[in-house]
């Protein structure tokens, strides 16, 4: 069997920027879970997204080379992009039914800005074990999906050198460290050992927890934020009460198929 396989950088205007993802085309029906499984292991990318293009609201599932996950942003936005330039390039949007619901990627000013439940995260008290973990002490923690811990500096924020095992064995999927930024609202750095992930260069996802807290820090409906990765990438942010709208940039880098 034959699939077409796309890999674009996610959240960036320049190849070998941002995030990259893998996107499947399947036409009608799902895979056995363990070839889809192998088939991200076998992609070894921070995310494989899967998507079936016979029906509408599209429906679509993320897999890290570990495990499927319930919500993936860069992927998201490689998979718009895929459709939107190959499949159906008179659409001016694409609807995804996925884990968590259905998701929307439009196409604005040029990016494409994806709607997301927003994941504001609860106060919890900064442990020793975050601490440890992270190899730095933040002013605050909060958790949702993933751990939130806010810096009081963008410095410090870009050089934590994170124990991932003790990462990992937090109560949380991810950890998120942030802070307000020098050049932009805020800055991020996500470490996601438990997924097979040491560090994500960009990481849509997160924006659902961070968007929230810096909203209301910084008092701004509209944010711009900036990921500290190796690779890097840039989001533009905004707030819509339960939902957040997510937007940015892709390049494709690669276009072909695979045989399974």
């Amino acid at each position: 069997m034959e699939l077409p396989l796309f890999q674009v950088d996610a959240f960036t205007s320049r190849i070998f920027g941002g995030n990259p993802a893998a996107v499947v085309i399947l036409e009608e029906n799902w895979l056995a879970d363990e070839l889809l499984q192998a088939i991200a292991a076998e992609n070894n990318l921070s995310e494989t997204a899967f998507v079936i293009t016979h029906s509408q609201p599209f429906p679509l599932r993320w897999f890290t080379p570990k495990i499927e996950v319930d919500l993936c942003g860069h992927a998201t936005l490689a998979s718009a992009y895929v459709l939107l330039k190959y499949y159906f390039p008179a659409h001016s949007q694409v609807q995804f039914a996925t884990r968590s619901g259905e998701l929307i990627v439009g196409r604005r000013e040029g990016e494409l800005e994806m709607d997301f439940p927003a994941r504001p995260g609860e106060r919890i008290p900064v442990s020793d074990e975050i601490i440890a973990a992270l190899g730095a002490k933040p002013t605050e923690a909060f958790l949702a999906r993933d751990l939130l811990t806010i810096f009081p500096a963008e410095s410090e924020v870009a050089t934590l050198k994170p124990n991932l095992e003790l990462v990992a064995a937090l109560d949380a999927f991810a950890v998120i460290a942030s802070a307000k930024g020098d050049e932009v609202d805020f800055v991020s750095r996500f470490f996601a050992p438990r997924a097979g992930i040491s560090e994500d260069p960009v990481t849509g996802s997160a924006h659902c927890t961070l968007i929230p807290y810096w909203a209301g820090q910084l008092g701004k409906d509209v944010l711009i934020a900036r990921q500290l990765s190796a690779r890097g990438g840039e989001l533009t942010c905004e707030i819509k009460g339960d939902r957040v709208l997510i937007a940015g940039n892709a390049v494709e880098y690669l276009r072909g198929k695979i045989t399974v």
